[in-house]
């Protein structure tokens, strides 16, 4: 049973080897990205909230997020391991996440930090702005943004898991296969 985070600035890839990682390891792949945008796209009243903060670069507040991740973890396919995405993204929510673990009585086993260029990442949103059609990534100005808010929000949270012993780095740049397997090593390591 394996209970992890994948973390990293936009455009590191964690979407893409979330799901690689699911699959190697047979537990659920947990992404709040999707499913701010499945809410977005199906107009729901969650979906036009977060919408006006998706739109702006800024990121969805906790108290919607959390309420969305702690309904997800309460699934059955959950029970036996996942692997979150896109949450926590700061030390409120991680503190949120402890609490939500302590009443399923589970604990955290590895947080997994994918890291990455600025130069390349900002590439990465605006390719990924083109193929996907993801207007979120297009705007240089926005992409700048969710870069700054991943150094000034996460990484003190990813620093505080540090201390717990819990992060494990990975270099996020090469081909999808060379990172995934730099991750499967990491995480039997």
């Amino acid at each position: 049973m394996t209970r992890m985070l994948i973390v990293g600035p936009q455009g590191s890839g964690k979407g893409t080897q979330a799901k690689m990682i699911s699959e190697n390891l047979g537990i659920t792949a947990i992404a709040t990205g999707d499913i701010f945008r499945a809410n977005i796209k199906g107009e729901t009243e969650l979906g036009k909230e977060a919408k006006k903060y998706v739109d702006a670069g800024d990121l969805v507040p906790d108290s919607l997020t959390n309420r969305l991740v702690e309904d997800r973890l309460s699934w059955d396919d959950a029970a036996d391991g996942f692997l979150l995405d896109g949450y926590p993204r700061n030390r409120t929510q991680a503190a949120t996440l402890d609490e939500m673990l302590s009443r399923l009585g589970v604990d955290l086993d590895l947080v997994l930090e994918l890291t990455a260029d600025t130069e390349e990442l900002t590439q990465r949103l605006k390719k990924r702005a083109e193929i996907e059609g993801r207007e979120d990534d297009a705007d240089e100005n926005v992409i700048r943004r969710r870069l700054e808010l991943f150094e000034s929000e996460t990484r003190p949270m990813i620093d505080e898991y540090k201390t717990r012993g819990l992060v494990k780095q990975v270099d996020g740049l090469g081909s999808v296969e060379e990172v995934n397997a730099r991750i499967m090593s990491a995480i039997q390591a």
